[in-house]
Order: structure tokens, then C-alpha cells, then sequence
């Protein structure tokens, strides 16, 4: 754990980390350096699919594919101890993810070659990589949670891959209590918001019922992505700050929100 630096720019400052349980201790160890509070709360659970088969039929597989998608570092997560389980990881195989957390989360597995974006960490800038422009004729599995966007699958068919979606997650609203984050807020106790999902935002509005919805409709909230920012913004929240992505790009905005002020 990191210990809270005596100065800092987060100095005296109580903010809220809302990632699923596993992903926020990279964030929290950076607030705590620049001197802040982090408050963790998963605000999104992240489980195991209802049936594993496809999944561990996905792995079996892998051979057969000429890359893997990883849509999160959840889906690295669950996906790779079952794959991990069965076999080793296919030399010929690249994968490709969004973003540096997941990219990290592949390198702990012994993933070693990993297409991502140099910046912007979405479908649409993975989509933009050359190594994903010339796919006519290609396998390609994704890894994903139950449901979410078609964008990557479309788009790749659209130039001539075949491609299969493997859901080796399920999402579900937290079961903490909310009572002593409430409390803080109603304390005054809460500073900022970090959130990392439009899902997770959703499920903390509902989970703080009315008056807490209110504070944090007023509390700042630091979105790394403009979709989230969108929703908040679309949900009542007033003061939204979009941020840069990653923990880094969070923990910077943080820092120099408070260094203005």
C-alpha cells in the first residue's frame, strides 16, 4: 500500500473510486501519492458467466483464431485463468485490447504481444490500428461481458473477418452497502468522484436514492471518457470533468482540478 504523501496536491481531499473490485488499486495508490483519501466502492460487480462452456470451448479453439479482442480488463481477467487452465497461449496468436489496463492485465498472463491504441483507448481508435484495417479472410475472437457494443464485431465483418464473441463476464449492480458512503457525503466527507463506466454510474445513482443522488449530482465527477461524461452530464450531474485515459490521465486531472482552485 501506498502510504499518503505528507504534501501533495490531493492534500486533505476524500475521493470516491468506483471501479469492480480488483481494478482501483493502481488509482487509489496514485491519489494517496499526491496526498488524498481514496474512497473505494466498486460501483459495478463484474461475475462469472452463467455457463463456462463457451468460453472453455473458446479456448480450446484458440488455434483456430488470428487474433484476440479483449474488451476490458475484466474480460482479460475471467477469460485467461480459464484459457490459462486448459492450455498455453497460442504462439501465432496476437491480441488486441483497448486500452493500457487491459493491455497490462494481458502482460500478467504472459501475453506478450498486444495490439493497442497510442491514445485515445476506445473500439474506435483500436479500430483505427493498421494491424486492424487488412482482416479479409481473418478469425477473430472477442472476448466481451454479456452484452455491450457491436461496434468492434460490425466493423470487422464489414471488412471481411469472421468473428465470434466469447461473454466470459456477467455485470451486476454491487452488493456493498451504501449506508457509510452516503453518511461520508452527508458528512461532507466526499470531495470528487471518479467513474469508469456509464454502468457504474448508473448503479451508484440508483444505489444512493434520492438525497444521495442529489450530492452527487453537485460533487465533481472525473469521466476518462467522453461517452461517460455524456451520461453524466445527461444524468444531472453538474460538474463533470473529462479526463484523460487511464489511472495516470485520472490521477492527473485530479491533481490539477485541485491545483486551480
Amino acid at each position: 500500500m501506498t502510504a499518503a504523501a505528507p504534501g501533495g496536491r490531493l492534500r486533505g481531499r476524500r475521493i470516491v473510486v468506483t471501479r469492480p473490485a480488483g481494478q482501483n488499486e493502481r488509482l487509489a495508490a496514485l491519489i494517496r501519492a499526491e496526498g488524498g483519501e481514496p474512497i473505494v466502492f466498486p460501483a459495478l460487480a463484474i461475475l462469472d458467466p452463467g455457463d463456462v462452456r463457451p468460453l472453455a470451448a473458446a479456448a480450446d479453439r484458440l488455434d483456430a483464431y488470428d487474433l484476440a479482442v479483449f474488451v476490458s480488463p475484466s474480460a482479460v481477467d475471467k477469460a485467461l485463468p480459464v484459457i490459462r487452465a486448459r492450455r498455453e497461449w497460442p504462439a501465432g496468436l496476437k491480441a488486441a485490447t483497448v486500452g493500457r489496463g487491459s493491455e497490462e492485465a494481458l502482460r500478467r498472463y504472459g501475453v506478450a504481444e498486444v495490439i493497442v491504441p497510442a491514445e485515445r483507448f476506445d473500439s474506435e481508435a483500436l479500430l483505427e490500428r493498421p494491424e486492424l484495417a487488412d482482416v479479409a479472410g481473418r478469425r477473430v475472437v472477442i472476448f466481451r461481458g454479456d452484452g455491450g457494443r457491436e461496434l468492434l464485431g460490425d466493423t470487422l465483418r464489414g471488412r471481411g473477418a469472421t468473428v465470434d464473441y466469447v461473454e466470459c463476464y456477467r455485470r451486476a449492480p454491487p452488493t456493498a452497502d451504501p449506508g457509510p458512503l452516503a453518511r461520508a457525503w452527508e458528512r461532507g466527507e466526499v470531495d470528487a468522484v471518479t467513474i469508469g463506466s456509464r454502468e457504474g454510474l448508473r448503479n451508484l445513482l440508483d444505489l444512493l436514492g434520492a438525497d444521495g443522488r442529489e450530492r452527487l449530482q453537485q460533487t465533481a465527477l472525473f469521466a476518462p471518457h467522453p461517452r461517460i461524461a455524456a451520461t453524466a452530464r445527461a444524468l444531472g450531474c453538474r460538474r463533470v470533468i473529462e479526463t484523460p485515459p487511464g489511472d495516470e490521465g485520472i490521477a492527473a486531472a485530479l491533481a490539477a482540478f485541485w491545483e486551480r482552485m
